[in-house]
């Protein structure tokens, strides 16, 4: 099978285009015809060993200290099962299934276990919109839901509103009943607004943390901001979740202990089988849809993390292998 593969660590043109292979199912797992999988800023930052806020040196140790442990990338994917193993009971061949692989899916074939971040692909989705849910989609519901905890009528900042992980966040904010104002560059302003946001602002024009309108939740999805600027747009006990976070924002968690004043709080989300079934429900009823940003060609994967890492796709930029 074809695969995406790095072998070192760098710029795009690490990339290689290598043929490895096809795995077959143990037990309990599922063999996945891969036809799209996105290619995330979590792609971007394995293959250029760009992990942020001081965190080089612990990134390295779980991901590979001279060259990368683990060498195909690719997040997510949408694709039919080919194969089941012995003990699957929730599959079956021929069927439509997308998910959360933590990497693998940039290849023509994959194995997944069973109970992990896979379900049956909504039925209006093609594959590519399909692959562009899971990675922003599920870090939005997931900090959402249970970090911030956002509740009905709260006042929410979102940081890259239109962005892999915004673009979501910003759907799944106002489902949740928030008050959301979008920050993101001009172009992006009827998009944002098409995903539900009340209020827009262009990072370009004004600065969204200069105190004059004040926040429950500032959510912060792309690395734009610190938890000292954002002291100034919060409300009293207001809240400032960066997705992006290193040793500074660490610090921070622990030392803020006024507990009168702003929060801080970082997070690494899991995945669930359960969180899928979760934004398969609001899919279905018209509550969150996919955006993508582009669709790509396997030959053109130099380009697809290149738009990655200029940081201003709109949406998710997505991988054809089809």
């Amino acid at each position: 099978m074809k695969t995406v593969s790095y072998f070192s660590y760098g710029a795009p043109d690490v990339l290689r285009l290598v043929q490895r292979p096809t795995p077959k199912p143990r037990a309990e797992q599922v063999q996945v015809r891969v036809h799209a999988s996105a290619v995330t800023t979590a792609d971007w930052r394995l293959r250029a060993s760009a992990f942020p806020g001081g965190l080089w040196i612990l990134g390295r140790m779980m991901f590979g200290l001279v060259r990368p442990r683990n060498p195909v990338l690719g997040m997510t994917f949408a694709g039919e099962v080919t194969e089941v193993g012995s003990e699957v009971d929730q599959y079956k061949v021929g069927q439509k299934v997308y998910g959360f692989c933590g990497g693998g899916g940039h290849a023509e074939y994959l194995t997944i276990h069973e109970g992990r971040a896979l379900a049956p692909m909504p039925d209006d989705l093609d594959y590519s919109a399909a692959a562009a849910v899971p990675f922003g989609g599920l870090c939005a519901l997931v900090f959402l839901r249970d970090v911030i905890k956002l509740r009905k009528g709260q006042k929410i900042l979102v940081i890259g509103a239109t962005g892999g992980v915004g673009a979501y966040a910003t759907q799944i904010a106002k489902a949740m009943g928030g008050h959301v104002t979008a920050v993101c560059g001009g172009t992006s302003e009827e998009l944002a607004k098409e995903l539900g946001a009340d209020e827009f602002i262009n990072y370009r024009r004004t600065d969204a943390l200069n105190g004059k309108q004040l926040y429950d939740v500032v959510f912060d999805c792309v690395g734009a901001s610190s938890f000292d600027k954002a002291k100034k747009a919060l409300r009293k006990r207001g809240l400032y979740v960066p997705l992006n976070f290193g040793v500074r924002e660490i610090w921070q968690v622990l030392t803020n202990k006024n507990i009168q004043g702003q929060r801080i709080k970082i997070h690494v989300n899991s995945v669930k089988a359960s969180d899928l079934q979760a934004l398969n429900r609001m899919i279905a009823e018209g509550e969150l849809r996919p955006v993508v940003d582009r669709v790509y060609d396997m030959i053109d994967v130099f380009e697809a993390h290149s738009r990655v890492q200029t940081r201003h796709a709109r949406g998710t930029v997505v991988l054809s292998l089809a």
